[in-house]
């Protein structure tokens, strides 16, 4: 797997802006088309509403990719999964899944904490038409093992983070669209796990240990 970790640190960093900026243009966007119905007044009420809801979901997107995309402290750092877990609820609940959470609280290295969220986003991805995401986290004193299923209609994980699990990047480039399941295969080998996917017709099960 490590043969498709080719970017250079320049153009993951590139990508991974990009697609952060891409993540809150719609909502940041959306807080403006709030204060543009307030200056032209006489929808005060729709506007407050639009601004407040988008101005909550920004600031989720943004809390998330602090953890899963950012720095999140000094190197060789720890995050607790209780943080992972408060901005993955945050995240989701401007999405169309439902998030359930189990699993003890710990410290943990922070690529595992990075992995972890960028494989509920994999998730995500591939119950576009929402569904239920469970997110289970086992042995985290001894040997964390994270287990991410996704149920929903359609299933469909996102084909560029099948291929780069099974080693190939593709016939295109890496770009904006396909930087976060390269990120997360790159989170995966930091951190010395080993990436599971296991379908059923109404379900996908992610899998790290």
């Amino acid at each position: 797997m490590a043969n498709v970790l080719t970017l250079s640190a320049s153009d993951l960093a590139a990508l991974l802006c990009s697609k952060v900026c891409h993540d809150i243009i719609s909502p940041v966007g959306a807080i403006n088309n709030g204060l543009e119905l307030l200056d032209e007044g006489g929808a005060d009420e729709d506007a407050m509403m639009l601004i407040r809801a988008s101005a909550t979901n920004a600031s989720a997107r943004l809390q998330f990719a602090r953890i899963a995309f950012g720095a999140a402290g000094s190197a060789g750092s720890q995050i607790d999964t209780g943080d992972a877990q408060a901005v993955a609820e945050s995240f989701i609940a401007n999405e169309k899944p439902e998030l359930i959470w189990e699993g003890q609280r710990a410290l943990l290295p922070k690529q595992k904490v990075k992995l972890l969220l960028n494989l509920i986003l994999i998730a995500n991805a591939a119950i576009p038409r929402g569904g239920e995401i469970k997110v289970s986290l086992d042995s985290l004193e001894t040997a964390p093992v994270f287990t991410i299923k996704a149920t929903g209609r359609m299933i469909r994980v996102p084909p560029h983070f099948l291929e780069l699990h099974g080693g190939s990047v593709g016939d295109e480039p890496i770009n904006a669209h396909s930087i976060q399941a390269y990120y997360t295969i790159l989170m995966a080998a930091e951190a010395k796990m080993e990436i599971g996917i296991s379908t059923t017709g109404d379900s996908v099960t992610l899998t790290a240990r």
